[in-house]
């Protein structure tokens, strides 16, 4: 029988500043949910050791010179699906995962994307958002948090966003940490709506 809190998988690829932010709601109840996997796709990143100093068993899973996308997702599948996850958290994982992991969980990838609905997918968007904010057009940026179906990049069903403006005197610094405190925030609030649901879920089962 699954535990009552729902189980958290975090795959990383670097500092884990968000894995942080899931780490500590756990840890003080806030988030009701339990980590019990970190995986990386790079060795001696900050987010292993954040893992250990919660107690979190970490994983790394690193790319085979010449491997093919899909041979390394059906290599990560096999460590992920042992961990017996309810939700795979993509934070700062900077891989595009192929549908040989994505059809093993349905409805259960939930990645954080730093820009608003459809807007500047893949990388460095914030460091885009911020430049074309000096070509006097952009006003604001944001945060959307979306559930990942299959391969498109950054385009999967929306679970919450939150506008993140750009002031007129911010630095890309001051900008760069107030998107980072958003994105924190909403994921950690996503993810304790989605395991509250799995909670009533179980409990509604077990009447």
């Amino acid at each position: 029988m699954k535990p009552v809190h729902p189980s958290l998988v975090v795959l990383v690829s670097g500092n884990g500043t968000n894995l942080q932010a899931i780490l500590d709601a756990c840890a003080c109840g806030w988030l009701g949910a339990n980590v019990v996997g970190v995986v990386s796709d790079k060795p001696d990143v900050p987010a292993i050791a954040r893992a250990a100093r919660s107690n979190v068993p970490a994983v790394v899973v690193e790319p085979v010179p010449g491997e093919q996308r899909v041979e390394y997702d059906a290599r990560l599948v096999g460590i992920v699906r042992e961990m017996r996850p309810d939700f795979v958290v993509l934070a700062g994982f900077m891989r595009i995962l192929s549908n040989e992991f994505l059809k093993f969980f349905p409805g259960q990838v939930v990645n954080l994307h730093p820009a608003l609905p459809g807007e500047l997918p893949g990388t460095h968007a914030i460091e885009r958002a911020f430049a074309e904010s000096h070509e006097n057009w952009r006003t604001h940026s944001g945060i959307t948090v979306h559930f990942v179906p299959d391969e498109g990049v950054d385009t999967g069903p929306v679970i919450a966003s939150e506008v993140v403006p750009i002031h007129d005197d911010d630095t890309f610094e001051t900008f760069a940490e107030r998107m980072h405190e958003c994105e924190r925030a909403l994921l950690v609030h996503v993810l304790s709506d989605l395991c509250q649901r799995v909670i009533q879920s179980r409990e509604s089962e077990s009447v």
